[in-house]
């Protein structure tokens, strides 16, 4: 039997130290099974599905072997969207805390190219992207994968779907042919299996089912019209006040449309879509996860891209068009063990829909709209509020830093004080929503680590 302690692991005491701040104090099966063979050099495929704890299980993998003193890439993990290369990379920094100067770059669209291509110069051990941006620096020159040890390919399955088989491949050849490749992936289709073979050496395979009644998510479903998909929305939040929540809807318009007609019915909603520039949807996805928002309305592009831990309830605005799409979305929900809500509006034209999830789930719970409250009695408000500081990694700041500012100058209690989320150029500080306005001012004429900072209330 395979045990799930961490310390039966070939693991420095380092990165031991590490998993029990971070409060791993098991493996989930994924690690338990996926752990030894990364460790021990081989290859691997591992299908899991989303939210099993696959990022630590190659994130601890890629980093125990990385040789700090040499700032060459040592270690591609590859990932469908900025998104999720973004929570990858916030992931991987926080299990190399207590490894020392390790440099980790996120290469994704979205943002100026030149910033990313300074950091590289600058050398970096660890890198984080999408394939379209990875292959435009292999293709400029501005990245090197000569010394490269360990490729991943996480969500493998999507990146197929996405198109980007093509830029994988070219991505491949650019690589050292003695490394070792780990994949993850949801499913694992006929094609994915042929690539596989293509680049892989006798991989190990490790499959963990789908979430079963261990991490159960309670499914109801409610007929309507499609003019009332909105209001509808309204009572499902009235009825179960869900915090936080994530609304998929089908189109982006739909989605901007569904946060605007919350947010006028006095709830905290913020829309995630393709529209916006990477800046803004770093932002309401750090307000989501800090708990400054709701109910973030969010298109398909973002279900696999979204990995918060807490999210109450899943609401499909409108049906998904394939099963896979609706597996992944009521997936956000219920994460850890934990159980999840996945609520889901069905208009008649979408009724066909139904039978492959029919399928796959048994007969499904209906329920009538009609019976619940049309609006909420209280605004459904979330419970914090962002400070966003004009500083961040590039001025030497660190959580440490604005935690002692807060609690110093501004006079907050601790537990006023929540998530701290620092990027290059900026820092988000979620303090609970009846201290927010009282901390800004200190904030703002005090000083953090000796040095002025512009600070906004968003």
């Amino acid at each position: 039997m395979t045990s799930d302690q961490f310390n039966t692991l070939p693991l420095p005491q380092s990165m031991l130290a590490t998993l029990t701040q971070l409060g791993y104090q098991r493996m989930t099966p994924i690690q338990a099974q996926a752990l030894p063979p990364i460790l021990a050099g081989q290859d691997l495929i591992a299908q899991s599905p989303t939210g099993s704890g696959k990022t630590a299980a190659f994130g601890i993998g890629l980093l125990t072997p990385l040789n700090p003193r040499f700032f060459g890439c040592q270690a591609l993990v590859l990932s469908p969207t900025r998104e999720l290369a973004g929570q990858i990379t916030d992931e991987l920094r926080k299990l190399a805390r207590g490894m020392g100067n390790i440099k980790i770059v996120t290469l994704s669209g979205g943002v100026p190219f030149g910033p990313q291509a300074a950091s590289l110069e600058q050398g970096a051990h660890v890198i984080v992207g999408t394939p379209g941006r990875v292959q435009d620096h292999l293709k400029r020159g501005t990245l090197n994968l000569e010394k490269l040890n360990c490729l991943v390919l996480d969500e493998a399955d999507r990146m197929l779907d996405m198109g980007f088989v093509d830029a994988i491949r070219e991505i491949i050849q650019q690589t050292p042919s003695r490394r070792q490749t780990l994949l993850f992936s949801a499913t694992y289709p006929e094609s994915l299996e042929q690539l596989t073979g293509e680049f892989q050496r006798n991989p190990a395979q490790v499959r963990i089912e789908q979430s079963g009644p261990e991490n159960p998510i309670e499914q109801r479903f409610y007929e309507i019209l499609p003019e009332q998909r909105f209001a509808a929305v309204l009572r499902l939040l009235a009825a179960n006040r869900p915090q936080p929540c994530i609304a998929f809807c089908h189109t982006r318009q739909q989605c901007q449309e569904l946060a605007d007609y919350l947010n006028k019915e006095g709830i905290s909603a913020q829309a995630l879509h393709g529209d916006m520039e990477q800046r803004e949807r770093d932002q309401v996805l750090a307000l989501f996860a800090n708990q400054s928002c709701s109910v973030l309305t969010a298109t398909d592009v973002a279900a696999r891209g979204i990995d918060i831990a807490g999210v109450a309830a899943v609401i499909n605005v409108e049906l998904a068009a394939d099963p896979a799409a609706h597996v992944h979305r009521i997936g956000r929900s219920g994460r850890a063990g934990q159980p999840g809500l996945a609520l889901s509006l069905v208009a008649p034209r979408e009724l066909k829909r139904l039978r492959p999830i029919e399928e796959a789930y048994g007969e499904l719970n209906w329920q009538d709209i009609e019976r619940l409250p049309e609006r909420p009695d209280r605004p459904l408000i979330a419970p914090m509020r962002t400070l966003a500081v004009a500083g961040g990694r590039k001025d030497k700041l660190r959580p440490g830093d604005l935690l002692g500012a807060l609690t110093g100058e501004a006079g907050l209690s601790g537990d006023a004080i929540g998530k701290i989320s620092i990027s290059d150029y900026q820092a988000l500080v979620a303090i609970r929503r009846d201290q927010a306005k009282l901390a800004l001012q200190p904030l703002e004429e005090g000083k953090i680590k000796g040095r002025r900072f512009k600070v906004r209330l968003i």
